[in-house]
């Protein structure tokens, strides 16, 4: 799927609402309102070198009843380090179309600026 690749990623990521891309923590990290919404992360394999690495995983925030329902499918999982039951990892293998993926991400995006200050987020050109 394209949307795994840096490029692809980035560019959907830059037409969602005040967001930003920052590189922490080994992966591509949208913000909105510095809060994390979404990650794009790389093959952890240790004999590839960092530029060589594939692109495998997007990281996202959801509600539970869609966390619940996301990680019955194949290729999804609960995404290591983040909070239990909130944050599913899509890989790249998923049964998830893409546009499917962009709708989680949008929707991770909305979740995530919902809680910002309503004084942030006109600043950064939201509405909810």
């Amino acid at each position: 799927m394209e949307l795994f690749t840096r490029e692809a990623y980035e560019a959907f990521i830059l037409t969602l609402p005040g967001t930003k891309i920052v590189e922490q923590w080994d992966s591509h990290v949208a913000k909105v309102g510095d809060k994390v919404f979404s990650l794009l992360t790389q093959d952890r394999c240790k004999w590839l070198p960092k530029e060589d690495k594939p692109y495998r995983f997007i990281v996202i925030h959801c509600p539970g009843y869609s966390f619940e329902m996301l990680t019955t499918l194949s290729g999804v999982n609960q995404a290591s380090h983040f909070a239990k039951r909130r944050w599913a990892s899509i890989s790249n293998n998923s049964e998830l179309s893409e546009d499917d993926i962009k709708a989680y991400i949008t929707r991770s995006h909305q979740l995530i600026a919902a809680k910002l200050t309503k004084k942030l987020r006109a600043e950064l050109g939201i509405t909810i």
